[in-house]
């Protein structure tokens, strides 16, 4: 299956406090199964995400959700779920998750399962992040040492970027730092028949 994957939409809304979240769903894939499984996982991370950011919170005056859809080719989709919610205070907070799957068999990617066993992606990935916030100058909170083995990622355009959360490196002000990675400048370390693989510009 090289086609993109179709999507549809679905919608939360309710008026008070003001709720207004649109995700994403899969239909239409030959695999009943792993169509169920991309599901329930878009949906359990929304429900996860709109938890911590209280949903449930009586204090709760506004939260709106969009997604985006960064790769959708050669059996691989890998899309955002943005949630932003106001409790009141200075500002609001906002999270951005992002999940990658084979559309074929279901599977949802962790960025350990991108590369070989044993290779040392944090490291590799820390030192290609660490000087391009220097030269991008991002304000950090404190000094940046190393990634995490689980860090935030997601696949578009022939690269792997890496992300972080706000206030995860950098001020509130400093929004979401997004470090895009070409794969042919990782070829060395990914999995075989992965997805990074599959992605490759050739």
């Amino acid at each position: 299956m090289d086609f993109p994957v179709m999507i549809g939409h679905k919608h939360i809304f309710r008026h008070s406090p003001k709720i207004s979240i649109y995700y994403p769903y899969v239909f239409g894939l030959p695999n009943l199964h792993a169509e169920y499984q991309i599901n329930q996982k878009i949906v359990s991370t929304l429900n996860d995400m709109v938890i911590e950011l209280g949903f449930h919170d009586e204090n709760l005056i506004e939260m709106v959700g969009e997604f985006e859809i960064k790769t959708n080719e050669r059996q691989i989709l890998s899309l955002t779920l943005t949630v932003y919610s106001f409790t009141g205070g200075a500002h609001g907070m906002t999270l951005v998750k992002a999940l990658s799957f084979n559309v074929t068999t279901g599977k949802h990617y962790e960025l350990k399962d991108l590369f070989l066993p044993g290779s040392d992606y944090v490291k590799q990935f820390s030192a290609i992040i660490k000087p391009k916030i220097a030269e991008w100058e991002i304000p950090i909170l404190e000094e940046f040492t190393q990634i995490r083995e689980d860090q935030d990622f997601y696949l578009g355009d022939h690269s792997l970027v890496i992300y972080f959360q706000l206030y995860e490196i950098s001020p509130y002000v400093a929004g979401f730092p997004y470090f895009p990675i070409p794969i042919l400048d990782i070829q060395d370390i990914i999995q075989p028949k992965g997805p990074l693989e599959i992605l490759l510009p050739f």
